[in-house]
């Protein structure tokens, strides 16, 4: 197909055409989230599925590639469906307005191949990795913050994040509430994600599992931490 003819050599024939048959499902449709379900659906997993409860704001439109103008006070899952709709309508992406919580989210994550995290908040992302868990489903976390962001991909008997984070702090939010996130760290970010599921599903390549990326785009250093 024309459509994914660029894919081609990067993956092979049999490999692009078997992710079509993949259900991924993004938790978060803003900064992280918008550039995962746009990478995800153009490179052709068949389908997707966008969970947030959120709405766009005026704030979100200098890094939410699912933001506009038009689109302020609309849903955030809603809207990835829409965009996908006009990008590849060969994919399915099933919206889920709500936000992730231990009373719904397993009901939500069943069933996928992987989820991805573009989750705010740390008491969240926890809550994530551990439905995961329960599950047995790989998971490929992402966070940002200014000139800064980090990605770790895990397996549910992996725990990374109780690894990274101290499990009994009581914010609700990362510190992107303290630095800002402008246009540019939320894309780098999400690209990695994205490869990162990419190789889950093919099962080729070396995953960033039991070790963490880190980026400092102000230094331009990139550095992977062993976690153990």
């Amino acid at each position: 197909m024309e459509r994914y003819s660029r894919n081609m050599k990067t993956l092979s024939k049999e490999e692009n055409d078997k992710l079509k048959e993949f259900k991924v499902c993004v938790v978060g449709c803003g900064g992280l989230g918008g550039y995962i379900i746009e990478m995800l659906g153009r490179i052709g997993v068949g389908s997707i599925t966008a969970v947030d409860g959120d709405v766009f704001v005026e704030s979100n439109l200098n890094r939410q590639i699912l933001s506009s103008n038009e689109s302020l006070g609309r849903g955030k899952a809603l809207e990835a469906q829409l965009r996908m709709e006009k990008v590849n309508p060969l994919i399915k992406v099933e919206v889920v307005p709500e936000m992730l919580t231990e009373e719904n989210s397993l009901d939500i994550l069943k069933d996928h191949h992987v989820v991805v995290d573009a989750l705010d908040s740390i008491s969240a992302r926890l809550m994530l990795q551990e439905s995961c868990k329960k599950l047995n489903i790989p998971m490929v976390h992402g966070a940002i913050a200014g000139w800064y962001g980090q990605v770790t991909t895990i397996f549910p008997e992996d725990d990374t994040l109780n690894k990274i984070y101290n499990k009994d702090k009581k914010e609700s939010k990362g510190i992107e509430q303290e630095m800002g996130n402008p246009s540019f760290t939320p894309a780098l970010t999400a690209s990695i994600e994205v490869s990162e599921v990419i190789k889950i599903l093919i099962g080729r390549g070396e995953l960033l599992r039991k070790k963490i990326l880190f980026i400092d785009l102000l230094s331009s250093e990139y550095d992977i931490i062993p976690i153990v």
